[in-house]
């Protein structure tokens, strides 16, 4: 099945690399995976005889027909800490190669990591009340059902908002319920010397999620041009080497349009992934800048479902 439908390749997509927490409400469990399954990963890639590959290798296998071996190539989004502070570690300790995707305002400190301070809000309070669609809307979450439900439901809205409008929603609801938006961001997210530890690394990959880490089709065009052309530039200056490979933020259907796929490639970028789900074409025709991905679901923990997500068995039964 691997041989027929697997593609050429994978590239797998994970966020955050952290120990595992107590506590029954914790909504963004699924994108998380703690450095011991990380390692597990790594030594069964090995075993499966995949060959780890780096972003610029990836992008010159997808060019042209499958020869040997499958590949995988391992990336991280959201520029989180937990990549130096835990993942690094297992990824330097095994010697493969790995691409981190940098929104450039983080590393700044200036960037909102909205979706973790609305996790705070919900988690610390019994009930909350905010305006939506200029209506006065409460929410009773006592129980943790309910604070589940809460948190998808008001993540779902503010991913519908302009960049504007959600820095307005969530800057409001933290300030409501004595959340520290800023500290927030900042303590989650790689800084430019966090990212100085990684940079000497020659099995380090930079590239860049925009500035902000702003949804593209929420923006207009102008705006989503300057986001993607912009978090390149500061990443340049920054690391004083340039960053030609894109991660469109959150990256799933309807969060980027194709004019974004024609943007990145306007504005030089070699590659730009998303968040669908896919496994790399084998005839070598794959759309550079929509590279299909394959996240992993932190709460999951079978290395056998793993080996039947990068077959891509499983994805031709969901196309099916």
């Amino acid at each position: 099945m691997e041989r027929s439908r697997g593609g050429a390749g994978v590239l797998l997509k994970f966020e955050r690399v952290r120990p595992p927490r107590n506590g029954a409400f914790q909504p963004l469990r699924s994108r998380e995976i703690t450095p011991e399954f990380l390692d597990r990963v790594i030594r069964r890639l090995k075993r499966w005889k995949y060959d780890i590959v780096s972003i610029d290798d990836a992008c010159a296998r997808a060019r042209q027909p499958r020869e040997g071996r499958r590949f995988v190539c391992l990336t991280f989004d959201g520029g989180y800490k937990d990549v130096v502070e835990h993942a690094y570690p297992v990824l330097t300790r095994h010697r493969v190669p790995f691409t981190v995707y940098l929104p450039t305002a983080f590393a700044d400190g200036l960037g909102e990591a909205w979706w973790l301070a609305l996790e705070q809000v919900v988690a610390r309070h019994d009930r909350i009340s905010l305006m939506i669609d200029e209506q006065q809307r409460h929410f009773a979450i006592a129980a943790i059902d309910e604070k589940r439900q809460a948190y998808y439901y008001l993540y779902s809205w503010m991913r519908t908002l302009p960049a504007p409008v959600l820095s307005l929603a969530i800057n409001d609801l933290c300030n409501r319920y004595s959340i520290d938006l800023a500290a927030l961001s900042r303590a989650t997210a790689m800084d430019w010397d966090d990212i100085a530890i990684l940079t000497v690394d020659p099995l380090v990959t930079f590239g860049t999620a925009t500035v902000n880490y702003s949804i593209l089709a929420n923006l207009k065009d102008s705006a989503a041009l300057r986001e993607i052309s912009m978090g390149r530039a500061v990443a340049l200056a920054a690391l004083r080497r340039d960053s030609l490979h894109l991660a469109y933020p959150f990256g799933e259907r309807g969060s980027f349009k194709q004019r974004h796929a024609v943007m990145a490639a306007e504005a030089g970028f070699a590659s730009a992934v998303t968040s669908v789900a896919g496994v790399i074409r084998p005839d070598g025709r794959s759309d550079l800048h929509a590279l299909p991905r394959i996240a992993w679901d932190g709460r999951r923990r079978s290395m056998r479902a793993l080996r039947v997500l990068l077959s891509g068995v499983m994805l031709d039964a969901a196309r099916g």
